[in-house]
């Protein structure tokens, strides 16, 4: 096993070069960084080529890539156009720990990532939490009652949930749960930010905030769930095995618990192990709609503003969740099914 993931974590190193090469070339074709800088007011040529040389825009793509990579000290690159490379603007490259700074916060992109990420690992884990939960216990209850009224009502819901775009349903939840229900008098939910500035940052504040966001990500994602759970369990439910555990006396509890929902949970996992980097990566509509300070609002403004160091900073943290989730994924496959072995 320690080979194999060791193999893996090789495997890995040029597939996420390759991705940041892609991704790099993507961004510097977005537009124009300096666009946002004067806001309304527009830049002077001075102003312009002088913020074009420190930021080293004024090189080669491949030049700026191989800086971003390693560093300009390596490079031998002079950033700020004062003759030599390693001066204020000397950058040490993403192989050893900098991510640059951002163009428009002149911050570190590794401490706005940093004050972001938790509360998007917040968000992300309620939300995965909830919708496997919901989708376990509504997949299952689903496929026990195969063809009944239950079913038929469940699986037309599920279609439904999964056809409504996410923006939609927040929206819809923000009408209903907080304008409806203060116009009725009822407790009403808020609608932006993580708490109320009022009473600060609070359990009960950042729970009550997480209610709308959580929902507005799960359902879509419960319903997609739901049908493929189903799919599984009807798959394994008849098999032989469980036949055979019927017929040596074991309870439904425990053939469906032990049995038929541990081999039905590969294809799970496999979606799990999809799902979560993405969700690290931030919900980019529902942050954007209940104001939400995470990974995707930040990711939004950095495209906005064509901030370039901060979009790879966030799509290359993707990347490396995803290879790493991978890893994980195949891990978890050993556990569940002892037929699968990576020696």
């Amino acid at each position: 096993m320690t080979r194999y993931i060791v193999r893996r974590l090789l495997q890995a190193v040029p597939v996420l070069i390759l991705i940041s090469i892609v991704i790099f070339i993507l961004a510097n074709a977005m537009g124009d960084p300096l666009a946002s800088f004067g806001g309304r007011r527009r830049i002077r040529p001075s102003d312009r080529e002088r913020l074009t040389r420190q930021l080293g825009l004024d090189k080669p793509i491949p030049v700026q890539f191989a800086v971003w990579l390693i560093g300009n000290d390596w490079m031998g690159v002079d950033l700020d156009g004062d003759g030599v490379a390693e001066s204020k603007g000397t950058r040490v490259g993403v192989l050893r720990g900098d991510l640059g700074r951002s163009f428009m916060e002149k911050r570190p992109v590794s401490d706005l990532i940093s004050e972001r990420l938790p509360n998007t690992l917040l968000l992300m884990l309620v939300s995965e939490a909830a919708i496997i939960v919901f989708s376990l216990g509504i997949g299952i209850y689903s496929a026990l009652r195969q063809y009944s009224l239950t079913d038929h009502v469940i699986t037309g819901l599920s279609f439904i949930g999964y056809s409504m775009p996410i923006f939609w349903i927040a929206l819809m939840l923000m009408f209903i749960f907080a304008v409806r229900f203060k116009q009725w008098g009822l407790p009403y939910l808020p609608t932006v930010g993580k708490y109320d500035l009022s009473v600060g940052p609070t359990v009960t504040q950042v729970a009550w905030h997480l209610v709308l966001p959580v929902i507005s990500i799960s359902i879509t994602s419960i319903a997609g769930y739901t049908r493929y759970i189903r799919s599984c369990m009807l798959d394994v439910i008849n098999d032989d095995y469980i036949r055979t555990a019927r017929s040596k006396g074991l309870t439904e509890k425990m053939i469906l618990f032990r049995h038929a929902l541990k081999n039905a949970s590969l294809p799970l996992v496999t979606l799990i192990g999809l799902d979560l980097p993405l969700l690290l990566g931030g919900a980019v509509v529902t942050e954007s709609i209940f104001a939400w300070p995470g990974m995707g609002r930040l990711y939004w403004d950095a495209a906005r503003d064509t901030d370039i160091p901060v979009l790879m900073g966030v799509l290359m943290l993707i990347s490396v969740a995803v290879v790493g989730f991978q890893i994980i994924t195949d891990v978890v496959y050993t556990f569940l099914d002892p037929r699968i072995r990576y020696d």
